[in-house]
């Protein structure tokens, strides 16, 4: 509160003095000038939660890039250019800090989390004055009109206010035993008998496969094995250099072992399909 008050000319020197010649001492003075803004404007949001302190050190944090940003040539007063430096940091640091999970990202979403429960508070009293009885869904209607977002946001946004985050590490009861949220969820992973039945299909595959493949001659096994069962394929017109055949011999040697292999491999099917019948 000591700080002094700068006139209009004044306050104008500085800004030159920082813009143009990076004079330190004259942003020192600056800032000290308006701090007692950026204090007034932190003591607004204590009750979000934050702490005191943390909240004026952003408001600083904010006074500080108004400073480095401001342009004194526009005619504008330093502390009106301030107002919305010091205001972004402050919603952003509790925004940040009201919730692990991130509750807003856009312009819209910051408006209606700091709007939403005055504009709640003024809806109802509106309402009760004039003998108008609301539900749940109606009332976000109105907010959402209101603040000018959509209606999915509103409902998401008063979920996220509802409450503070809770740990799943934390027991379900006071007692020093019990069981932990955590313990509750559902566990996602495959279950015993999937696992069982998943290990089970894979062998008689495995099995078919290599049935499939012992029908087939050296020759095309040999393709196989290096066109379709190797991390690194060969080339058609490769293994015809290593066998003495053309690119498209081999290629056709390639499609007969498959229709082979798929015969095989239907036939397969279709006797588990008559054990089964």
């Amino acid at each position: 509160m000591r700080a002094e008050l700068l006139d209009a000319e004044t306050e104008l020197a500085l800004a030159y003095a920082w813009r143009d010649q990076r004079d330190e001492e004259a942003l020192h003075r600056l800032i000290n000038a308006y701090m007692r803004l950026a204090i007034s404007m932190a003591s607004k949001y204590r009750r979000y939660g934050a702490p005191l302190n943390d909240l004026i050190q952003e408001a600083g944090l904010g006074l500080m890039k108004a400073a480095d940003k401001f342009d004194p040539d526009r005619g504008v007063r330093f502390s009106t250019y301030a107002v919305w430096w010091i205001k972004a940091g402050i919603q952003d640091y509790v925004m940040r800090n009201w919730s692990m999970v991130r509750t807003g990202s856009t312009s819209s979403q910051k408006a209606l989390f700091f709007n939403m429960r005055r504009v709640r508070a003024q809806i109802e009293r509106e309402a009760e004055a004039s003998g108008t009885r609301l539900d749940g869904h109606q009332l976000r209607e109105m907010i959402a009109t209101e603040v000018g977002v959509p209606l999915r946001d509103v409902e998401m946004m008063e979920g996220r206010l509802s409450g503070s985050d809770l740990s799943l590490n934390a027991t379900q009861s006071t007692e020093d035993e019990g069981r932990e949220w955590i313990d509750a969820l559902e566990d996602d992973g495959p279950r015993a008998e999937e696992m069982v039945e998943e290990d089970h299909d894979q062998r008689v595959l495995r099995l078919w496969l290599r049935d499939a493949l012992a029908a087939l001659n050296d020759r095309e096994r040999f393709i196989l094995r290096h066109r379709k069962l190797s991390e690194e394929v060969r080339t058609l017109e490769s293994l015809g250099e290593e066998l003495g055949l053309s690119k498209e011999r081999v290629r056709q040697l390639e499609a007969a072992a498959l229709v082979k292999m798929r015969k095989r491999l239907e036939r397969e099917g279709a006797e588990v399909q008559n054990l089964l019948a």
